[in-house]
């Protein structure tokens, strides 16, 4: 496979730097065209939203030496939008807080930023917003400060999960394998028939949860008799495979029909979705029968796979 020499590499690297700093307007004389440079708006904002208290830290998390700081902060405090102080007990820590004219001005901030950055957004269909954001996760994650795994949290469909659900399906097997619009619509009968005849003692579906996000879905459903389960439209998000995030959900399926009187459960798929075979396969399922057909635009071989509970 080529590569890109590590000259091309910093090229390219720089050329984001140019292109990103100058959609935010860093350059300019104030950040969102604020009377306040980027770094005392960062200060401001760790103040106001991360809920820093002390100068050390405040520091720490910008990265900023001694005599920047003592400067930034000497600025905004003669601004009145911020007071320093000894702490009660430690002379040797100092303490900073914003006055209440502080915090008016970081909202204002916050505000001109949340609609700069929405009108960002707003020129780029869903598709892209999705791979934009998907991205910028991707940067943080491999040059920022490394953060705790975030929880996962599987939890009941809520409105606007369906639609959520059947979005992202048609959207990543489109882009994954070329499926066309078919697929989504069947994705689209699934859910409907799931909502529309849903037994709750009986059935159930899950979304998944990385941080707050929503990353991946499953569904148990009634099968061909009642001792069958069918699990349907496994989905796992992109950036959140290799987690568990999979077979968490594939476990909550199963142990929701052992607990509600199934004893088998089945599920259909296609042979070229390997990940999901694996965990399929060592989940415990065996596949049982296969056929070819031509369905989401793709001549495909699909799979029934099957497990005794």
């Amino acid at each position: 496979m080529n590569s890109l020499p590590l000259l091309d590499r910093i090229t390219q690297v720089r050329a984001f730097n140019r292109l990103y700093t100058g959609l935010i307007g860093v350059l300019e004389e104030g950040l969102v065209g604020s009377d306040y440079s980027l770094g005392e708006a960062r200060v401001l904002y760790e103040l106001a939203q991360e809920g820093v208290t002390e100068v050390a830290e405040l520091r720490r998390r910008l990265d900023l030496d001694a005599g920047y700081a003592s400067r930034l902060l000497g600025r905004l405090e003669s601004r009145g939008l911020l007071v320093r102080e000894r702490h009660e007990t430690d002379g040797r820590r100092q303490l900073v807080r914003l006055t209440e004219a502080g915090r008016a001005e970081q909202q204002v901030l916050e505000d001109r930023t949340v609609e700069q950055i929405g009108q960002l957004l707003s020129r780029l269909t869903d598709d892209d917003q999705h791979r934009l954001v998907t991205s910028m996760r991707t940067i943080r994650h491999l040059v920022g400060e490394r953060e705790p795994a975030p929880a996962l949290v599987l939890r009941p469909p809520r409105p606007g999960d369906f639609g959520w659900v059947v979005q992202r399906n048609g959207a990543i097997y489109a882009q994954e394998y070329g499926w066309d619009a078919t697929y989504e619509a069947l994705v689209a009968r699934i859910i409907a028939d799931y909502v529309d005849h849903y037994d709750p003692a009986r059935e159930a579906g899950w979304i998944a949860e990385l941080g707050g996000e929503r990353v991946g879905s499953v569904f148990c459903v009634r099968g061909s008799d009642d001792k069958t389960a069918k699990l349907r439209l496994l989905l796992v998000e992109p950036h959140a495979r290799g987690r568990g995030v999979g077979k968490r959900l594939v476990d909550e399926c199963l142990a929701f029909a052992r607990a509600h009187g199934y004893t088998a459960m089945e599920l259909w798929t296609n042979s070229v979705l390997v990940a999901a075979r694996h965990i399929y396969r060592r989940a415990g399922f065996e596949l049982v029968d296969s056929q070819p057909h031509h369905s989401f635009g793709h001549d495909l071989v699909g799979e029934t796979w099957r497990r005794e509970l």
